[in-house]
């Protein structure tokens, strides 16, 4: 499901936290107060009650598959609502399920008398025990460990069951922070540095475990209420539902910085091109932001010690008003001189998720030819912008033909779309999208909780944007709309579909304010919003892409996650269908030319040095990933890291001899295990990662790019194969060449906001932390 346990969430938001404080909020309503311990018990609002109310009416009645909220999805809501919190099964034991049975079948009553007291003592219960489990682990420290023995650590707790009582507890978690240890000593950390290192990292995350609060209780239930009716359904708290807003438009009101927590401070990891921020030439990524103020004189508040989400709902505003930072200069260290910097928020695009485009230059056999790509992260649309005749509007169609038109100026010979990791996002831009490579006719087919179908495509008389060889570049994380739009070039004979099979998401979702049905709405209600599946799509050929997704017309090899991620990991998905195809012609046929184009394909990946070593790098991550038992013997882990230490070694060599990659010239311990969480490093050498990650060359994208090319020399070679291969038997290529560069429609037709058809990993985190993402 479209869950994570809420202690892998914490672990992970308090080493790794990103939140932007890029968007609007309620940053003008003045200081917050800070949230550094939470006062238990926890206890449910009568604003949260409403919320799940509603939600209940409305997902009994209105989803696409609508279940009862009996008894039967009382248990359902109560197994996922543990998954959520103790998915590992470190925290509760047996003793304690025994405790909670009492509330296994009675979550649904409870929503409907508007009493949450069940999975609010559940909550509370939580904290106590991660806290308690933190601290024992913390004492542990103390004494040392024994790393001449026998004993194993099981990394994979999924399936485990819950420990019988506290002494197993104590055993697991003695073996927990015995690996933590372990892996620090590998690494060559001193006895004295690995006891610093473990109990900050400990208190640290006691620190954000008290701080989780009632917010936090009432969205994770819900997630597990929401995701409960199907995986792609889901409750989405106030600052959820703005963050997935700010997702889907691309474009928002504020200072242009991406913040990150760092033990008690938030520093900035990144600004934004063109930001106020950035602007100002005041704001430095790693300044400390030690506190807040609002307008040119409001007072300062002091942010040091609170969670990231608050820190950025101060910082966040609307366009034009006036907010103050006081911050430590990165150079200076936490006990620098504090300066104010003054910045006026302005509207920001996130360019990060926007479509991008380049060229790739092939020459092979004496022959070159460009081949351009264009890489779409997610179908994303800002439909109120659009609706208010904005006619900047962000859209992933807009983008696109703006890029098409450039790579057709460039001289580009064919085009890559690349949707690896293309979770979705818009039902109407998939729609949009596909109109700019088929001149006409429908592209998905809708049903909804009625039976109903309805045909959705290109019926305007518009021209095809890009009318030459096309190829479309998938993975398993290519899902939703991105399927959508693969399938139509599929069956329609549009293009070739290459890389590993996709996601298998067939379902669509809306998104509905729950303030709308507030029985006062003068009272100003904080219900959040519900984003919860009402269509279910379908291929125009009839077949559906749920559970199966879009098989590619040709392979690439998968890196085994298809068995951890994917449709078809889901308990609850819904089952594949088919209807009757659609009114629809194919424009072209791919079948003349795939068996030459896997051939030439085969030949040249057979003796590929940078596909050779791709496939080993795979493979070697599959053994990785197969392993879920782990010795805590010293000896034994120290002969396995210098084998694995050997492995990675020799990678890099290869991939140094193959592609002049000299990132880890000068640190040949840059690929290793070191014991640390990512905030535990520098932030220098955080982003140095995640740059190098960018740079890294690319196997897949240039293969395909191979491919295409290997494609435009068979249709220029062969004028019968060319009539089969391109749309409408390349009169409509030919007209194209002669038009290059012709400008494309400068902007789509006005219509209301439709059904968000989210992917699945594009999902907003459904199990809130302290320091959780509050922006992308």
């Amino acid at each position: 499901m479209t869950f994570r346990p809420l202690l892998a969430l914490l672990i992970a938001f308090s080493v790794t936290t990103s939140g932007s404080a890029l968007a609007q909020s309620a940053a003008d309503m003045g200081a917050a107060k800070p949230r550094k311990v939470s006062e238990l018990p926890l206890k449910p609002t009568d604003t949260q009650a409403n919320a799940a109310l509603i939600s209940a009416h409305l997902l009994t009645r209105f989803h696409y598959d609508a279940q009862p909220l009996d008894t039967s999805m009382s248990e359902k809501i109560y197994s996922l609502y543990f998954k959520l919190l103790d998915g590992e099964k470190v925290f509760f034991t047996q003793e304690d399920m025994a405790n909670f049975a009492k509330y296994k079948d009675e979550f649904g009553n409870e929503i409907w008398n508007k009493d949450l007291s069940g999975p609010f003592d559940i909550f509370n219960q939580y904290i106590l025990r991660a806290i308690d489990r933190m601290t024992y682990a913390r004492g542990l420290l103390k004494q040392g460990f024994d790393f001449n023995t026998s004993e194993t650590y099981n990394t994979d707790r999924k399936n485990a069951d819950w420990p019988k009582d506290k002494a197993e507890l104590d055993k697991l978690w003695r073996e927990r922070t015995m690996n933590d240890w372990l892996r620090l000593k590998l690494a060559g950390k001193n006895d004295d540095d690995i006891r610093k290192t473990l109990d900050k990292r400990y208190a640290n995350y006691i620190e954000r475990v008290k701080q989780l609060d009632g917010e936090d209780a009432f969205q994770t239930f819900m997630t597990a209420y929401a995701n409960s009716t199907d995986p792609h359904t889901d409750y989405m708290g106030p600052r959820a539902a703005e963050n997935f807003d700010i997702t889907m438009k691309l474009s928002l009101e504020g200072i242009g910085a991406v913040l990150q927590a760092r033990d008690d401070y938030t520093q900035i990891r990144e600004l934004v091109p063109a930001g106020p921020a950035i602007k100002s030439g005041k704001i430095h990524v790693g300044d400390l932001v030690l506190g807040v103020g609002q307008g040119a004189n409001g007072p300062i508040t002091d942010v040091v010690g609170w969670r990231l989400d608050d820190v950025v709902n101060l910082i966040r505003g609307k366009k034009d008003t006036t907010v103050r930072l006081e911050i430590v200069p990165a150079d200076q260290g936490e006990d620098g001189k504090h300066e104010i910097i003054t910045l006026v928020r302005q509207k920001v695009a996130i360019e990060e998720q926007s479509a991008k485009k380049k060229v790739i230059t092939i020459t092979d056999a004496g022959v070159t030819r460009k081949i351009g790509v264009i890489e779409l992260p997610m179908f994303y649309s800002d439909f109120g912008a659009r609706s208010e005749g904005d006619k900047d509007f962000k859209s992933a169609t807009r983008d696109v033909t703006k890029l098409l038109n450039e790579l057709k100026a460039d001289g580009v010979q064919g085009v890559v779309i690349d949707l690896r990791n293309n979770g979705g996002g818009s039902l109407y831009e998939a729609n949009e999208l596909s109109g700019l490579f088929i001149d006409k006719g429908p592209d998905v087919q809708v049903r909804d909780a009625r039976g109903q179908v309805q045909a959705q495509g290109k019926d305007d008389t518009a021209p095809m944007t890009w009318s030459g060889p096309l190829a479309v570049l998938v993975n398993r994380g290519t899902a939703s709309a991105s399927e959508i739009f693969s399938a139509a070039i599929q069956d329609y004979g549009r293009g070739l579909i290459i890389g590993t099979p996709t996601f298998g998401k067939g379902t669509v979702q809306t998104l509905i304010d729950l303030n709308r049905f507030a029985s006062d709405p003068a009272s100003n209600p904080n219900f959040g919003a519900l984003k919860m599946t009402v269509q279910e799509f379908f291929r125009i050929n009839g077949g559906s892409t749920q559970l199966k997704g879009v098989t590619p017309d040709i392979l690439y090899p998968t890196n085994g996650d298809e068995k951890d991620f994917g449709e078809s990991t889901y308990d609850n998905a819904l089952p594949w269908t088919q209807i009757p195809p659609a009114d629809y012609k194919p424009v072209a046929d791919m079948k003349a030319y795939l068996p030459q184009l896997e051939q030439l394909h085969d030949a040249r990946d057979g003796k590929s040095p940078a596909w050779q070593l791709m496939l080993d790098e795979i493979n070697q991550y599959k053994k990785l990933a197969d392993r879920t038992t782990i010795s805590l013997n010293f000896d034994q882990r120290q002969a396995e890291r210098k084998q694995l230490d050997a492995t990675q070694a020799e990678f890099r060599a290869r991939h140094k001899t193959i592609d002049g990659n000299t990132a880890v010239d000068n640190d040949d311990d840059s690929q290793l295990d070191d014991g640390l969480n990512a905030n535990e490093r520098s932030l220098k050498s955080e982003l140095k990662e995640q740059e190098d990650a960018k740079n890294a060359p690319d196997p897949q994208l240039q293969e395909t790019a191979h491919i295409l090319f290997d494609a435009i020399g068979l249709i220029n070679a062969n004028p019968k194969l060319a009539a089969e291969v391109l749309p409408y038997g390349g009169k409509e290529s030919a007209n194209m060449v002669a038009a290059a560069g012709a400008a494309a429609p400068s902007s789509l037709p006005a219509a209301g906001a439709p059904a968000q058809n989210q992917g699945a990993s594009k999902d907003a985190p459904v199990a809130p932390a302290p320091a959780g993402s509050s922006g992308h």
